[in-house]
């Protein structure tokens, strides 16, 4: 039996013992061989660290690739010349490819690097316990998808293309800030309320810049007291911020954004009747952010990847209104897109399931329709 760090994981792994949430619930039995799903799983908990059964381990077990591609069946004959021009590299491109690629995207780069810095700056004029123009802040992001006109789609494809293996605070802040106003928008709240929302979100994560960076970006494992230290950084993001003049939302999101609704969350373990309505959506759009950035052992999680992921292990934790717009919404973003199944045939969704959002209808290239509802080992690995 060995400890293994979830960064090392690898697909073929077989778990040498349960493993265990921190309240106390089973997620995975022993003797389980891991898959991507299960490895999405154990990350989902935020688990640090598993037992491994090295002696039944496979050991050619490999990480997966950071980059899905397009799987195209041998031909039959030879290909013509027509054929040949069909079958072009930019015809063969992934979504990601694609979106890396375009125009619009790498005018996006650019602009977000400086909301980034903007975001940075703001951060550390908290730290120093100086006030900071809310409405400056606030203008610069939301010129950063209007001055783009970009629709919601667009903006989802731009930001899981702009994940970096180090992912910094600053940029996952950014990214909760934008995806938080989307939420917002989707629940039909009042300008201002999607305004507060929004810094709510570019603010969340300030207690972790006063975690030392040795605990931070440690890349061993952490020693429980370690662990401990990190978990109360909503906590030291609240004291930073108490005397400031911004919203008291605000305050109270940076302060329970880790809270869960059936009270397995921290620092307090608050339940749903606790927690105030802006940290019960910040801490969604920060679990899916999280998800959907790339890790140095893996790309980022497919969108209905992480739909699953919340279908199966999250829906109790979170406030149900919130939950299942979020998810209906995201799942809506990508109707009649084409992907890639986890049997390697591309497919189109023609339809979403309401109640396993997760599994959409989708007709295959041979015209043929498939419920993946009814399928259990069959899902949705990439947007192609």
């Amino acid at each position: 039996m060995i400890d293994v760090k979830f960064e090392d994981l690898k697909p073929g792994m077989i778990v040498g013992k349960p493993v265990v949430t921190s309240g106390g619930q089973v997620i995975i039995k022993e003797q389980t061989e891991l898959t991507n799903p299960l490895i999405a799983r154990i990350e989902f908990y935020s688990i640090t660290h598993i037992i491994i059964d090295d002696s039944l381990s496979n050991s050619s077990a490999k990480a997966p690739a950071l980059e899905p591609v397009s799987v195209r069946m041998p031909l039959k004959e030879a290909p013509s010349k027509i054929e040949d021009k069909e079958r072009s590299p930019v015809h063969n491109q992934s979504h990601s490819q694609k979106i890396q690629q375009s125009p619009k995207f790498q005018e996006f780069q650019i602009e977000y690097s400086k909301k980034i810095g903007s975001t940075k700056n703001a951060l550390d004029h908290l730290l120093a316990s100086e006030e900071i123009d809310p409405s400056s802040l606030l203008d610069e992001t939301i010129n950063l998808i209007h001055g783009n006109s970009m629709n919601t789609m667009d903006l989802f494809d731009m930001l899981h293309n702009m994940r970096q293996v180090d992912d910094t605070i600053y940029a996952h802040s950014l990214n909760v800030g934008l995806l938080a106003r989307v939420l917002g928008k989707w629940l039909k709240f009042s300008d201002q309320d999607i305004d507060t929302l929004t810094l709510a979100g570019l603010l969340h994560d300030i207690g972790k810049l006063r975690i030392p960076d040795a605990i931070m970006n440690k890349p061993g494992r952490l020693t429980p007291e370690e662990f401990a230290i990190i978990k109360m950084h909503p906590r030291i993001g609240y004291d930073t911020i108490a005397n400031s003049s911004l919203d008291l939302r605000i305050k109270q999101a940076i302060l329970m954004h880790h809270e869960r609704c059936d009270g397995s969350g921290y620092p307090f373990g608050f339940m749903q009747q606790d927690i105030s309505k802006f940290a019960m959506i910040i801490s969604i759009v920060d679990v899916y952010d999280a998800m959907t950035a790339a890790r140095s052992y893996r790309g980022p999680l497919c969108p209905f990847s992480v739909i699953q992921q919340f279908e199966e292990e999250g829906l109790q934790k979170y406030y149900p209104q919130y939950i299942l717009t979020f998810l209906e919404h995201i799942a809506a973003t990508y109707q009649n897109n084409r992907v890639l199944l986890s049997n390697a045939k591309h497919a189109t969704i023609i339809m979403l399931n309401q109640h396993r959002l997760s599994k959409p209808i989708v007709q295959l290239e041979d015209g043929n329709f498939l419920d993946l509802s009814k399928q259990t080992d069959l899902y949705i690995s990439a947007i192609i």
